[in-house]
């Protein structure tokens, strides 16, 4: 189902901004570098009840694949994928936030959570 393919596509986009985010220039360590684990949990719509995927953070911009988005160097986290887009924060060694999206008609939404590995 397409939907469940836009959620999974968000869930990975969500960990590999996180994980843009956590990496910095060589000369600076970002307090957000590294392996994250990222759950993405549905709360309305048909897409898959929950997905959980790992991503590496590093230089604060998502790359690859439809992908885009960011953390900032406070640890607020935006991504978009394919019409879907999530938002929300990291601090220290976790964080959680919000997302949704539509395909064919299909809208979904729910919350996502990460963790740093």
């Amino acid at each position: 189902m397409r939907a469940n393919r836009i959620r999974n596509l968000l869930f990975v986009s969500l960990l590999a901004s996180a994980a843009t985010f956590a990496s910095a220039p060589a000369s600076a360590q970002n307090p957000y570098d590294g392996l994250w684990q990222v759950t993405v949990v549905t709360k309305t719509g048909s897409c898959d009840a929950q997905t959980t995927s790992t991503v590496n953070v590093t230089g604060g911009k998502i790359s690859g694949g439809p992908v885009s988005g960011s953390v900032g160097s406070g640890g607020l986290v935006r991504v978009s994928i394919n019409g879907a887009y999530a938002n929300g924060q990291l601090s220290g060694n976790s964080g959680s936030g919000k997302w949704n999206g539509a395909s064919a008609g299909v809208a979904c939404s729910g919350r996502w959570e990460a963790s740093r590995q």
